[in-house]
């Protein structure tokens, strides 16, 4: 309440080019709060069934839609891995989606914890 006080103040005092010039500022900075409010990815993973006949490639795909918030990088090594399970050890496409789904699963609890972990150092 303190801020919007003093800044209706200073408001007050200057000229009208300048009241203007903040407003437009104003908006401005309010429209990219917004932007980057959409441009952030969803909190919770999206609710994306799993189709009865996927491959291991369009798993990936789909689970990568699931879960936007985690970072690319985490989770392709362990994903990879299954893919190479799936086509050089001849692991069956649904377990190996299966075992895809709790690496995502996994690294989403990971997520979580250090959001919440942020979130008390804060």
């Amino acid at each position: 309440m303190r801020d919007s006080k003093h800044l209706v103040s200073i408001f007050r005092s200057l000229s009208e080019p300048r009241r203007q010039a903040l407003l437009d500022y104003a908006e401005f900075l309010a429209g990219k709060e917004g932007a980057e409010a959409a441009a952030a990815p969803p909190a919770e993973p999206l609710p994306i069934p799993r189709p009865e006949q996927e491959n291991v490639v369009k798993a990936i795909q789909r689970l990568m839609q699931t879960y936007p918030m985690l970072e690319r990088n985490q989770v392709f090594h362990e994903a990879s891995a299954q893919m190479t399970r799936h086509l050089m050890h001849g692991v069956g496409a649904a377990d190996a989606i299966d075992e895809l789904e709790r690496i995502f699963a996994r690294q989403y609890q990971r997520h979580l914890e250090a959001l919440n972990k942020d979130l008390l150092s804060s």
